[in-house]
């Protein structure tokens, strides 16, 4: 049974569409605005979107763009409007919609353009993830204009302290539509002018300097001295400094060079309420791409994320979450990714901690029971420590012991003979 996700503001216009496609057997879901579309697009891939396009917000053709940046368009999407004009409609087509439906619009009409549509290959038109589709966290925003400014200044630029998937999504946020991509790195023969030729206008990325050869250190040289001449912009990427590649045998000059022009990853360090969609974003670019079944994460999976110190690690934490993500939904047995999912993958030096991995269940519960739970632990503990000594159990919270009691009466933590001492 075809999924559809219906998206628009006026209520009638949803009940009455819903109501003809589930006569039709169809399995209707509905969004009255784009946060509540994203929202479902993040935890499914419907067969089919109606969207939209004049709604309060975030309207459709910007959700549309989202979706097409993000690497989320893997559906068809038939935009509705009861304004519509030419420039609205091909504009809609520039981003991936399939066909366009004004309103009002007849029975005859919906069924035919739901059925073209969900018969229509979409397969080939799985745009790459780019930075634009974090345009809400405004210092991933602000780390795109600078990165595209630096880039159009310089035909070269080192991406520091990222590598691979994340270094990618950077660089093909610099890559025009349809423009070519190439990647130096799997290229096993010795570069020439040709190779570059192909490469005119789009970009040459490296996704670690330290994961190439000689001859791919060679042909990184050819390609940096021939970059302006061919219309080629270069991006590289290094988690390592460039002191560790000069001691694995790198040319100084060579290094030197491609120092020039740099630009930081910003770090997640601070950014903590972002995680989880930097994470569902990540997730659906997985599913996307067929790494991964189709999988979604619940409100404690995205909590363990939200919680975990990603800016401790060396490359920022986005080498990290990026891993992790793709290996929790790898891991998941069910489609929906639990707390204790992310908590199983979650590196050696966190996931053998048994008390976090205890602490799990909290994370998919709602604040106020989750803290409740935790005090009442925190006190069990204090207690099964201090052998009921009320006394001492009072000086280690910081409580006087008539608040105490009535705290522990109301958690409803148990007392044993040496409660009262």
């Amino acid at each position: 049974m075809a999924i559809i996700l219906v998206v628009d503001d006026e209520v009638g216009i949803r009940e009455l569409l819903s109501e003809i496609l589930i006569d039709e057997s169809y399995d209707v879901r509905l969004a009255e605005n784009a946060d509540a579309a994203q929202r479902i697009r993040a935890e499914m891939r419907p067969d089919l979107v109606l969207l939209d396009i004049w709604m309060p917000g975030m309207d459709g053709i910007s959700l549309l763009k989202s979706w097409h940046a993000g690497g989320q368009l893997t559906m068809p999407v038939v935009m509705m409007s009861g304004h519509g004009t030419i420039d609205t409609a091909v504009e809609a087509t520039r981003f991936g919609a399939f066909d366009f439906l004004e309103k009002p619009i007849s029975l005859q009409k919906l069924l035919a353009t739901v059925q073209k549509a969900l018969k229509h290959d979409v397969a080939s038109r799985n745009p790459p993830l780019t930075l634009e589709a974090f345009g809400r966290s405004p210092f991933i925003k602000d780390f795109r204009r600078r990165l595209e400014q630096a880039a159009s200044k310089s035909p070269f630029l080192l991406l520091r302290g990222v590598s691979g998937g994340v270094a990618e999504i950077c660089a093909r946020t610099l890559l025009s539509a349809q423009a070519p991509w190439r990647d130096l790195s799997t290229v096993t023969s010795a570069l020439n002018q040709e190779f570059l030729q192909t490469a005119s206008g789009g970009v040459l990325f490296v996704p670690d300097l330290a994961a190439l050869g000689k001859l791919q250190q060679m042909n990184l040289s050819f390609a940096l001295e021939r970059l302006e001449k061919f219309n080629v912009q270069l991006v590289v990427a290094s988690s390592r400094p460039f002191s560790v590649l000069s001691e694995q045998g790198w040319d100084g000059k060579l290094l030197a060079r491609l120092g020039e022009i740099w630009i930081a990853m910003p770090t997640l360090a601070g950014h903590a309420d972002e995680i989880p969609e930097i994470a569902n974003l990540l997730l659906a670019h997985f599913v996307t791409r067929g790494e991964v079944q189709p999988r979604r994460f619940s409100t404690g999976a995205l909590n363990a994320l939200r919680n975990q110190p990603w800016s401790n690690h060396q490359d920022s934490g986005w080498g990290e979450l990026y891993v992790l993500v793709r290996n929790v939904a790898l891991n998941a047995l069910d489609e929906e990714i639990s707390a204790e999912d992310v908590i199983r993958v979650l590196p050696e030096e966190e996931s053998d901690n048994g008390e976090i991995a205890a602490l799990a269940p909290l994370f998919e519960q709602p604040l106020r029971e989750a803290r409740d739970a935790f005090e009442k632990l925190y006190f069990e503990h204090l207690l099964r420590l201090e052998g009921g000594n009320m006394t001492r159990v009072a000086d280690r919270s910081g409580l006087e012991r008539t608040h105490l009691y009535r705290k522990l009466k109301q958690l409803g933590v148990e007392l044993g003979r040496r409660g009262e001492n």
